[in-house]
């Protein structure tokens, strides 16, 4: 069988029969890159090929794609993905190899009872006892020590194997693997995991974590329909918000959010970038189309997230900078991709952006086309740079 994607439509060829037609599972024979081995094995594939999520992972693929994959675009029941990697990238710059999960306990926990005290929702199940553990120490019911054991018992029961899945199905490379096999349980860090402290902005990937994480117990919190949450962007203070009845709540920093899914760089010439403005190359929040098209139509809604790209400080207001400018052509499918990676995530992101842009992609496609139309028609001049990294996404 060949498996062919178009937008986020599936369709199959059968081998023999010459014959296509939409799918919703079939037996495939998958290649797994570790060993190269052709397995048959049975997938919902509009849930496992969903494009955008392989093409952000075969993109470039490196290591932090991989590592953001598993951040970006799980299905969560639960928040114990993101305490285990906040803990994991906590850990990695101290050099240690072998973790048991007594080491591991205090920054699991300790982060996860941090977001309970502003997010009392931490998983879509009724009960938990690991979490009522955490909800007992932060009202000082409970000592540290007795939530390490419970953290120990309870808190890493499913965690640990489920890390690695990414719709239903394993990255191809592991950052750690667990030892449960002489009775003091632990993991072992591998070379992959300690690789992504070679990155210029590692700090990038423990405040990605965390604005995934808000926005996640933010929908659950709400316990309304995901396609009843719109999360908004405030330019003042570049926050993403949604509001909750008549209040207003800050979710996360608009950085946070959106670096991820640039993979780390500049929007517009792939440059290393840092979510903290106030650091070496610190990062702008601009407006693809530029925000004094407010004036030229209030219909128009660019301050949506859709129009929302982390740029350079010199790609943005440098000496050649693109300003109030229409970006060139060239970077209207590079904008619609990286907003295919934010529909192919989940919780509340996708539904804001379907319900900006349109529910199929060529919807996406068009609204985008007759934006660029009326962008260009108002502000005349189009600007362009030259790359200074290489094509990430």
């Amino acid at each position: 069988m060949e498996i062919i994607i178009i937008g986020r439509k599936l369709k199959a060829i059968l081998c023999g029969h010459g014959k296509i037609g939409r799918v919703r599972k079939a037996a495939i024979m998958w290649q797994t890159p570790s060993d190269a081995e052709r397995c048959p094995k049975v997938f919902d594939l509009e849930v496992f090929l969903m494009s955008g999520i392989i093409t952000f992972q075969e993109t470039h693929p490196s290591i932090e794609s991989y590592w953001r994959s598993i951040i970006l675009f799980g299905r969560n029941v639960a928040s114990y993905k993101f305490a285990l990697a906040a803990s994991l990238l906590e850990i990695v710059p101290t050099g240690k190899t072998i973790v048991t999960l007594d080491d591991l306990s205090e920054p699991f926990s300790r982060h996860l009872c941090e977001h309970l005290l502003n997010a009392p929702k931490q998983s879509t199940s009724q009960t938990s006892q690991f979490l009522d553990s955490c909800r007992s120490y932060n009202r000082n019911e409970i000592s540290k020590e007795e939530l390490l054991g419970v953290t120990v018992q309870k808190g890493f029961n499913n965690v640990i194997d489920a890390f690695h899945i990414v719709n239903e199905g394993a990255i191809p490379i592991r950052f750690f693997e667990k030892d449960y096999s002489k009775g003091d349980k632990r993991i072992i860090l591998t070379d992959e995991i300690f690789k992504l402290q070679s990155m210029q902005f590692y700090d990038n990937l423990s405040n990605e974590a965390h604005a995934r994480w808000n926005l996640v117990e933010t929908a659950w919190e709400l316990g309304v329909s995901r396609s009843l949450i719109t999360v908004n962007y405030d330019g003042q203070s570049e926050t993403l918000f949604v509001n909750e009845a008549l209040r207003r709540k800050t979710v996360t920093s608009a950085r946070d959010a959106l670096n991820g899914y640039q993979k780390g760089k500049c929007f517009y010439c792939f440059r290393d970038i840092a979510v903290n403005e106030n650091t070496e190359n610190g990062c702008d929040v601009d407006h693809f189309y530029p925000h004094v098209l407010k004036a030229v139509s209030s219909k128009l809604n660019i301050d949506g997230i859709w129009n929302l790209v982390l740029a350079c400080p010199q790609c943005n207001r440098g000496i050649e900078g693109k300003f109030a400018r229409v970006p060139a052509t060239k970077y209207l499918s590079r904008l619609q991709k990286r907003n295919e990676f934010l529909i192919s995530s989940h919780h509340p992101l996708r539904e804001t952006l379907v319900a900006q842009t349109g529910a199929s992609e060529q919807d996406r496609a068009s609204y985008i086309r007759e934006i660029d139309k009326l962008a260009i028609n108002a502000l005349i001049h189009r600007w362009e740079t030259k790359p200074e990294g290489k094509e990430v996404f």
